[in-house]
Formats: structure tokens, C-alpha cells, sequence
């Protein structure tokens, strides 16, 4: 399989991948929404969990965790009940202070799933206390009004798939240990890799700060001028793993690009731009998440 060597600058769109392995009033009992649960709606209303998370704020379990906390107001009242049901169309709900907007979001039809290609120097979350370039400063304006929040991160100077959303549920399962999906990434070593580096890393590592990390698919796919290009597949996923694992092997990091999470690819979206996930990919995702 022959592939273009990455050249210092180049600022052309990111090209297709390849795996080498493919892988007004409130009724008093509101009409439920096609493909409602029952308990959603016996007594009216939703659960109030249920629409923190369709309003993207956290999965249902860490809802609960917020409301048991005293963090949540239902009209200006501190709820504590589990099983609260709220009408989020109509109901002013606040958690710590910051009021939701999550009325249509309860139905997961609505929830926005989009693909960003995050450039280098860009933070990988909504704010930053040091003022720097977020994912949120390079969204559409279309884009910027939506509570998307990142499933995951990519560091600094790290680029390529980062998706965003607003379903909760979704991010919960895809940043889980029990959920984690494979990540895909093209890494550009300045080095030779000698076949005992590659060992290393197909057989598991001990990082030089104690952290035991499973074993990562690592292929070499590409030699030149620029240097060593592999290809590597993550099950698991520390923060900055890849990089720290290549730094415990005398590796040089000249380029660090997610290429796939899961079903999800991201073919030639250009550097920097984002699109909305197709239907298919959205199910896709969703059924390797668990929620199908």
C-alpha cells in the first residue's frame, strides 16, 4: 500500500485512510414521543436525569450524582429526588447556576453529532483559563450555539478526528473503560524504529510514571526523508499515551494525527473544517456504544 510522505508545512486537506485492518400551558399528561418508554411518561413529564442528559450535560448516572449534590434547580427550587419528572419544554432547570435549554433534545433524533479535524494548537475543550484557541473558536457560527461538548481529547499539538455532541448518554459510553472503541492514528517518528520498539509496544508497556498500558497494533506503513511513519490502534487510552510511549523508546514525535474512532473515519475532511455525522455513522456509532 503506497502512501504520500508528509511534508513539514503542508497545509493541504487531510487525505483518505485506509486500515490495514478494516474494521405555554403544561399538560397535565403530555402525548410521549415515538419510541418513549412508558415509565418516561406515567406520571408526566421526563425524569429529570434523563433530561440533563439529553440536554448534553452528563450521562444519566452523573446526573444523578449532581441532583443527590443539591446542583440542580427545578423553577428556582433545589431538587434532590431521583425520580423528579420535569417538563423540560416549560420548566427552567439550572445546574449550578447555569441555566439548560433542553427541551427538544430529550428526542436523540435531535442531538447534533458533528466531526471536527482539529488542527495543531488547539485546545480540545470548549474554554481555556490561558486563553488559547478551543474547538469551539473554530466551529461555524451555526455550530457555536449548540451545547456541544468533545467525546474525549487530542493534546495540544495533536490533530486530526475529534468528535463533538450534545447527546450525553453518547459521550459517556464512548469515554468509558468498558466502552472504549479503537482509535486509529498515523504517527511520524523522526527515528528508525528498531524491531524491539515495535515489540514493546504490541506487547504492553510500563510507562517511566508507573502507568501499565495494554498492548497497542503497531505497523510500520511508510519510510522517507521525513522520516518513520506508522500506523498505531489504541484499546485502551491514557492521556498522551502514544506520545509518552514513544518517548520511553527513544522516539522523536514529528507528527500525531487520529485518522478513526470506532466506525467512524475521517476521510478527507480538510484540516480545520467540521461536518455533521451522516445517519449511518451515527447508528453505527451508537450500536458499537451500546445504545442501538
Amino acid at each position: 500500500m503506497k502512501h504520500d510522505s508528509p511534508r513539514q508545512g503542508d497545509s493541504r486537506s487531510t487525505r483518505q485512510h485506509t486500515s490495514p485492518r478494516k474494521r405555554a400551558a403544561v399538560p397535565h399528561v403530555p402525548t410521549p414521543q415515538a419510541g418513549t418508554s412508558p415509565d418516561e411518561v406515567e406520571d408526566g413529564g421526563t425524569r429529570l436525569n434523563k433530561a440533563l442528559s439529553g440536554a448534553g450535560v452528563c450521562s444519566r448516572r452523573q446526573a444523578d450524582t449532581l441532583i443527590a449534590g443539591g446542583k440542580v434547580r427545578v423553577n428556582g427550587e433545589v431538587v434532590t429526588e431521583m425520580g423528579r419528572r420535569v417538563f423540560p419544554a416549560t420548566d427552567r432547570i439550572e445546574v449550578e447556576g447555569r441555566l439548560l435549554a433542553c427541551g427538544e433534545a430529550l428526542n436523540r433524533h435531535r442531538h447534533t453529532y458533528v466531526m471536527l479535524n482539529k488542527p495543531v494548537q488547539v485546545v480540545s475543550t470548549v474554554r481555556d483559563p490561558q486563553g488559547r484557541t478551543t474547538i469551539l473558536d473554530i466551529l461555524p457560527d451555526d455550530l457555536k450555539t449548540v451545547r456541544l461538548y468533545p467525546v474525549g481529547r487530542l493534546d495540544f499539538f495533536s490533530e486530526g478526528l475529534l468528535l463533538l455532541t450534545d447527546d450525553g448518554d453518547l459521550t459517556h459510553r464512548l469515554t468509558h473503560p468498558k466502552w472504549h472503541l479503537p482509535k486509529y492514528y498515523r504517527v511520524l517518528v523522526r527515528e528508525d524504529i528498531p524491531p524491539a520498539a515495535l515489540t514493546a509496544m504490541r506487547s504492553g508497556m510500563t510507562l517511566a510514571e508507573g502507568d501499565r498500558v495494554a498492548p497497542v497494533e503497531a505497523y510500520i506503513i511508510d519510510r522517507s526523508e521525513y522520516g518513520v511513519e506508522l500506523e498505531m490502534v489504541l484499546h485502551q487510552g491514557i492521556n498522551r499515551q502514544i506520545r509518552r510511549m514513544c518517548r520511553d523508546l527513544g522516539l522523536t514525535v514529528l507528527r500525531l494525527l487520529r485518522i478513526q474512532q470506532g466506525p467512524v473515519e475521517l476521510g478527507n475532511l480538510s484540516r480545520g473544517s467540521c461536518r455533521r455525522l451522516e445517519d449511518h455513522e451515527v447508528k453505527a456509532l451508537r450500536k458499537a456504544a451500546g445504545l442501538s
